[in-house]
């Protein structure tokens, strides 16, 4: 892959995180280094770019993943706040989170409506932004 290509990855993963996350993406990728970058060309630049879905679908589909697999919590932090980003609310996330109990159990559950409790109390208090 020429580098040309790479860079138009990279610039188009660093819109669209911009687009998903705001500037909280850019805080939790920069410390990563060449992982970061992966994740900004690959995730971004590739898969959150591609047509088919909204960024608020792709991240019905990310929350209710991370939620399902459990032990997640610090990137499932970033999703659900993603989701109030993209214009999910607190109630549709908490159903999201709701309807994976039946397929991976009580203790993923709980486990990810405290962390949208967390999430949405911090936005409460920020005034609709996000802490990292």
């Amino acid at each position: 892959m020429g580098n040309t290509e790479s860079e138009s990855r990279f610039e188009r993963g660093l819109a669209k995180l911009s687009e998903v996350d705001g500037s909280a993406g850019e805080e939790v990728i920069a410390p990563l280094g060449d992982l970061g970058r992966y994740i900004v060309e690959f995730a971004f630049g590739d898969i959150y770019s591609r047509p088919g879905l909204s960024l608020r679908d792709r991240e019905i589909a990310t929350v209710a993943l991370l939620a399902g697999l459990g032990a997640r919590e610090p990137q499932l932090r970033v999703h659900l706040a993603a989701g109030l980003n993209v214009g999910l609310t607190a109630k549709e996330l908490e159903e999201i989170v709701i309807q994976t109990v039946p397929y991976t159990g009580f203790p993923n559950a709980i486990n990810a409506l405290n962390a949208l409790r967390d999430i949405v109390g911090t936005a409460a208090k920020t005034g609709g932004r996000r802490g990292g």
